[in-house]
Order: structure tokens, then C-alpha cells, then sequence
């Protein structure tokens, strides 16, 4: 399991629409203010933008932000969607003037596709091969301005060369605090028409990974729970509607506890390789490196060594088990 599901349809009306809704993140959200405002100032084109961090931090509402600040269009892919080069030139022979181009998951893009992209950020032309052998020749395509937007979870698997084409700034979205998670929350709640306590916002706040989609993921579950019991959203109920999806008071997930225990009582608490916690879990490897290890270590409970992954002694503590320093 990747991550927790979402609803599709409900998550677009929780999406901040201005800029004073987007909680949180003020040090980008300042320096975005400067750079699109010069840019419209000069009537140039704002430059290509890069945004990473975990996942659910908010990097496609700042894209979509951006291009409603601008008044432009967005048009949205992700680097897995771009399997052939072709597939990126049809993308990029359809934009308008002054529109934003998303790509999400940026880095999983190949590398022959990211030799035509250079060139299209850079000069904005396409350059294009036609034909094969001796007898091919490259013709050159005019692009419209435009805007790069993109998004990785996985800034180091970025080749140098095309993160350095992001002259706009590569920005990383942090973990948020307690406090704007309640702010989050209580807008999440305001927009859904939900009524909930003080004590329940701050219940799910406080296991909400310091991410917005956990948290209003979780307050729409706490919602459907209360609506099933014809109760209130107490801090109670929220308890106990957490509880039945696995849910711990420090916010961990089944599948984090699962790979706590696995170290713990596998491998003696580490050190150990990913792949073989991957193995010994079931779980994808992406997934605990994106989704499990960064809320693990926020925690305190997991620690990245050289030789491994090492369960700290908070991580024993949590599940009541004695902590052995290893000499």
C-alpha cells in the first residue's frame, strides 16, 4: 500500500483556491510572490519551477496556485505518463502562450526524453529527428512561453542537468507543525460542512503525519463514522474512528508498525537494507522509502545509517519493548 486512498472527488473542493488559504510554507510562498510578481511587472514568462518532498505536502495545489495567479492555463502530466519522446513533443507543440505545463514524478522520466526537454526550457525550440542513419535530419519547432512546473518526491534520483535548468528555483515543501495542521483542518471541516470540537481537530492533527491529505483524509473517515453512530465529532468519536482504520496515537499506520516489528524482531533492530525490509514486509520499496521511512524518522523511531536502518530506542519504547544499546 503506497499511501492512504483519497477521494478523487472531494479532494478538488478542499484544494486551497488563494494564497491566503494555502496554509503553511510561507518561506516559498514569499518567494513565489517576488518572482511572479517581477515576471508580470518585465510581461515575461515566470521561469520553470521545481517542488520536492514526501508526498501530500501540497506541490500540485502551489502548481495550480500559480497558474491561477497567472491567469493561465495548466496542463498536467507525470514523467511515467512521457514514455517516448514523441509522447513529450505532442505535449509540448500544444501549448498556448503563457501557459503552465505540470509534470509530476518529474524524475521518472528517461533520459533521451529529458535531451529534447533541455532545449525546450532553455531556448524554448523543439528539436526534432527525422528519419534514421545517415540520411536523418533534425528540423527545429518554435514553442510558445511557457511555464516548467514540476514535482519530485525523489530529488536525488534528478540528473544535475536538468534540475539546473530550473532557474526559476527549486523549491522543498517541509512537514508541517501542530498548529497549521489545526488550521488545515478547521477549513477542511468549514468547506465540508463539518461540525467538530476543539478536542477533535486536535486529535486528528496529531496524527496526521504533519500532511494535509492525511489529515483531511482522515477527517473524512472520522466524518463517515459519525454520520454511521449519529453522533458528534468529539475528540472521542475521533479516537475511536481512527482506531478502526488502524490508526495509532502517534499516527502510525499498520504498515508502519509492520516494519518497526519486522527490524525489531527480524534483524535485531538493524541495520538492514531496505530491499530486505521490502522482502520481509511485503511492502514495495518505493513505498517505505516515500511514504513509511520520512514519518518514521520525523518521529524519531527509525534512524538512516550507512549500514542501514536502525529502529532508535523511541521506536522500542513505542511497541513496550526493552532498547539493548548494540556495542
Amino acid at each position: 500500500m503506497s499511501d492512504m486512498p483519497v477521494n478523487q472527488i472531494l479532494d478538488p473542493q478542499l484544494r486551497p483556491n488563494t494564497w491566503d488559504e494555502y496554509i503553511g510554507q510561507e518561506s516559498i510562498k514569499d518567494n513565489l510572490h517576488i518572482l511572479l510578481t517581477a515576471a508580470e511587472k518585465r510581461k515575461h514568462q515566470p521561469e520553470h519551477l521545481l517542488f520536492y518532498g514526501p508526498p501530500g505536502l501540497g506541490k500540485t495545489t502551489i502548481s495550480h496556485l500559480i497558474a491561477k495567479e497567472m491567469g493561465a492555463n495548466i496542463k498536467i502530466t507525470s514523467g511515467p505518463a512521457i514514455e517516448k519522446v514523441g509522447d513529450l513533443a505532442s505535449i509540448l507543440t500544444n501549448l498556448s502562450t503563457g501557459d503552465i505545463l505540470f509534470i509530476d514524478e518529474i524524475h521518472r522520466l528517461n533520459s533521451s526524453i529529458e535531451e529534447v526537454l533541455y532545449p525546450a526550457m532553455e531556448s524554448g525550440v523543439l528539436d526534432i529527428i527525422i528519419g534514421k542513419g545517415p540520411s536523418a535530419r533534425t528540423i527545429q519547432l518554435d514553442l510558445p512561453p511557457f511555464t516548467l512546473i514540476a514535482a519530485t518526491t525523489k530529488i536525488a534520483m534528478l540528473s544535475s542537468p536538468l534540475r539546473s535548468r530550473f532557474s526559476g528555483g527549486v523549491f522543498k515543501l517541509e512537514f508541517y507543525s501542530h498548529n497549521e495542521m489545526e488550521q488545515i483542518i478547521y477549513q477542511s471541516a468549514a468547506k465540508l460542512g463539518i461540525d467538530i470540537t476543539d478536542g477533535g481537530v486536535h486529535a486528528i492533527a496529531g496524527r496526521s503525519r504533519s500532511t494535509p491529505r492525511t489529515a483531511n483524509y482522515f477527517l473524512k473517515r472520522v466524518r463517515d463514522y459519525a454520520e454511521v453512530h449519529e453522533t458528534d465529532i468529539t475528540e472521542d468519536i475521533v479516537l475511536k474512528a481512527l482506531a478502526m482504520i488502524g490508526v495509532d496515537d502517534i499516527g502510525l499506520r499498520q504498515t508502519d508498525r509492520d516494519v518497526l516489528l519486522a527490524i525489531i524482531e527480524k534483524f535485531d533492530g538493524g541495520p538492514v537494507g531496505v530491499k530486505t525490509i521490502a522482502t520481509a514486509t511485503h511492502e514495495e520499496i518505493d513505498s517505505i522509502e516515500n511514504v513509511i521511512e520520512p514519518y518514521l524518522i520525523q518521529k524519531g523511531l527509525l534512524e538512516l545509517t550507512s549500514r542501514g536502518r536502525v529502529v532508535t530506542r523511541e521506536g522500542y519504547e513505542h511497541f513496550g519493548k526493552e532498547f539493548i544499546k548494540k556495542k
